[in-house]
């Protein structure tokens, strides 16, 4: 008997319905790193793209040595992580001693000060008389030399998720520390994303030659699917394939929002557990309320945090919208995006002023304007606490990039009253 809660698993591993997604070879690619590969593995996607999923199945965290970017500040935070996960000591101790010794060969009776066997009888036997003195010598090592030593002596794989959180030139120094370890058939794997914050010119630039490459592509509506038909068959209920295909097609490639989707149904239409066969249709009422239950729990404190832009700041103008409300710039921006309906985007200057028109009934807002605003968005969402910020800004090019598909998801089904 399975309840759904162990069957959907959004952000966690996904036991029951995970897809291999044998087409790809993604897994073969990533065991390779265990055959004495000699070379860096990088594992690069979209956030929520099911990169770490993927990793875990292959190198699981219980025989590997699992190191959450996000969690080192500093390269000797990160090394002192290793040494806690291969519960090492950085203290060496060292003894050495002198002593004379003399020697007495004699026959006679075994007595408790000789190490012989118990009786009497002529034996021939020996004591030994020492005087000395011993020096023990203690020495603490670094928690980087600590851990490179374990690491090659363990030879378990080290896994860095979240490898775009940790800072340019802390990427660099991590990589060009662990290249002699890689070259001797060390096994290390890093996952990122594929932003500007993950320097793969640097980390290609220290591993010339010894990188294999493996990208994650965005699911396909096929390989969603494979979730929400396996998960609700396991309840006992056959999942209609028009509502898999409705469901799939919000999931913007992520199977971590088909997990929340698949979820929600479930606690929405009590299947609890593991039922007789039964039919499941996802209607289009519960299917919008779904979406908008997963869109408040995943990006309504980002999209607040954009909403307000930085805590000071001129621009207060109130701009109408077509609907009658009156906004700031900032709002009339984040409308004007959820009114495109976006996925993972690149989006040029032109498409977001053509939406700026279409959801305004004032004037609109010069260039300059608009790239002041889009600046400060990207700025904030990358000072937010999470790994990936949500969207991207190039000035010189003036092109705004959506990369975080549960911000896109609450563009479209989120409520964007602030």
């Amino acid at each position: 008997m399975l309840r759904y809660q162990e069957i959907f698993v959004p952000g966690g591993f996904p036991r029951h319905t995970y897809n291999p997604r044998l087409a790809l070879g993604l897994e073969e690619r990533i065991r390779e790193v265990t055959e004495n590969l000699c070379k860096l593995v990088t594992v690069t996607g979209q956030t929520k793209s099911g990169k770490t999923v993927l990793v875990r199945k292959v190198l699981p965290i219980e025989n590997s040595v699992w190191i959450d970017g996000g969690g080192a500040a500093s390269e000797e935070e990160f090394w002192q992580l290793v040494v806690e996960r291969l519960s090492l000591f950085q203290e060496i101790e060292a003894e050495s001693s002198s002593e004379a010794k003399s020697g007495l060969q004699g026959k006679g009776t075994a007595e408790a000060n000789f190490l012989v066997a118990k009786g009497s009888g002529e034996i021939g036997a020996s004591t030994e008389r020492g005087t000395g003195e011993a020096t023990r010598k203690t020495r603490s090592v670094s928690a980087r030399v600590a851990a490179l030593v374990g690491l090659r002596q363990a030879k378990l794989p080290l896994v860095i998720d979240d490898f775009h959180y940790l800072s340019k030139e802390l990427q660099g120094n991590l990589i060009r520390t662990l290249k002699p370890l890689i070259f001797d058939g060390v096994p290390v794997v890093v996952i990122a994303i594929p932003h500007r914050r993950y320097d793969a010119v640097k980390v290609e630039r220290e591993m010339a030659g010894r990188i294999s490459g493996i990208t994650v592509p965005a699911w396909s509506e096929p390989e969603l699917s494979y979730i929400p038909t396996t998960g609700f068959n396991l309840l006992g209920h056959t999942a209609d394939p028009g509502d898999v295909s409705k469901l799939a097609a919000q999931s913007i490639g992520s199977p971590h929002l088909m997990q929340d989707f698949c979820r929600g149904i479930s606690k929405a239409v009590g299947l609890v557990e593991t039922k007789p066969s039964k039919r499941l249709h996802v209607d289009d009422r519960l299917a919008e309320q779904v979406f908008k239950d997963v869109a408040d729990t995943i990006g309504r404190p980002i999209f607040e945090k954009l909403a307000r832009g930085p805590r000071q700041r001129s621009d207060r103008i109130p701009r109408k919208l077509k609907d009658g409300r009156e906004v700031d710039i900032y709002e009339l921006v984040l409308h004007a995006l959820a009114s495109m309906q976006p996925g993972l985007v690149s989006l040029e200057y032109e498409d977001l002023r053509t939406a700026i028109k279409e959801v305004s009934s004032s004037q609109i807002p010069q260039l300059h304007e608009v790239a002041r605003v889009l600046k400060h968005m990207a700025t904030i969402a990358s000072t937010d606490q999470s790994s990936t910020p949500v969207i991207d800004f190039e000035e010189d090019e003036k092109k705004l990039h959506i990369t975080d598909p549960f911000f896109a998801f609450y563009l479209r089904w989120g409520d964007l009253v602030k």
